[in-house]
């Protein structure tokens, strides 16, 4: 099914990601109302924990969020980050870069993920995505992007495969914040290792690793 909104989800906290509880965790997440897939998310250099969802719909969606995923991090005694996006609108941009959640496919599985956020509201429908999409297919590594809008805050980001850890920390690093500078918007960045969490993922039907 062709999802209509995304989940971005981070937890404060530190720990190698084999210590992590996920195989329980995947079976409570599973169980939720208009749930699809689930991409599991590990920081680099940080060891947080976190995930990219695929949900039915924005309302589905925004109940997992104030419902369900605050016991995760309660049980931790920790605080945590979540973002609903709307995925209907950002589905043209995305599969002319080759989402996989929209149908794409990538040679070889990813090797880190980026995910993206600019602190600016812009409704997507009004944004030069093409031109923008232009400049990404000369990136070095990027193996495929889903674009991002905010729900309610037409925060505009993205959630990107790379092929290694190397061209993923480029991009993040020394690429990406000269296109906030050019929209005048501070950037919100964070690069996770997809190797560590590939079985995790696949057992949630993460597009990524079929």
């Amino acid at each position: 099914m062709t999802p209509k909104a995304f989940v971005y989800t981070e937890v404060a906290i530190s720990v190698p990601f084999d210590q992590a509880p996920w195989s329980s965790i995947n079976e409570m997440i599973r169980k939720q109302p208009g749930f699809l897939n689930k991409t599991w998310l590990h920081g680099h250099g940080t060891g947080s924990i976190g995930g990219f969802y695929a949900f039915d719909s924005c309302e589905n969606a925004s109940a997992f969020v104030t419902g369900y995923f605050p016991t995760e991090p309660r049980a931790f005694g920790v605080a945590h980050n979540t973002r609903v996006f709307d995925a209907e609108i950002v589905r043209e941009a995305s599969e002319d870069l080759g989402s996989v959640h929209y149908g794409g496919s990538s040679a070889k599985t990813p090797g880190a993920f980026v995910y993206t956020e600019l602190q600016l509201s812009r409704p997507f429908d009004g944004f030069d995505w093409g031109k923008r999409n232009e400049e990404l297919r000369r990136t070095p590594g990027l193996q495929n992007k889903i674009w991002l809008s905010g729900v309610s805050t037409h925060t505009l980001g993205g959630f990107d495969a790379f092929d290694t850890m190397e061209s993923a920390l480029d991009y993040a690093i020394n690429q990406f914040p000269d296109v906030a500078a050019r929209l005048a918007a501070a950037p919100y960045t964070r690069v996770f290792d997809a190797t560590t969490t590939a079985e995790a993922s696949r057992q949630m039907l993460s597009p990524f690793y079929l």
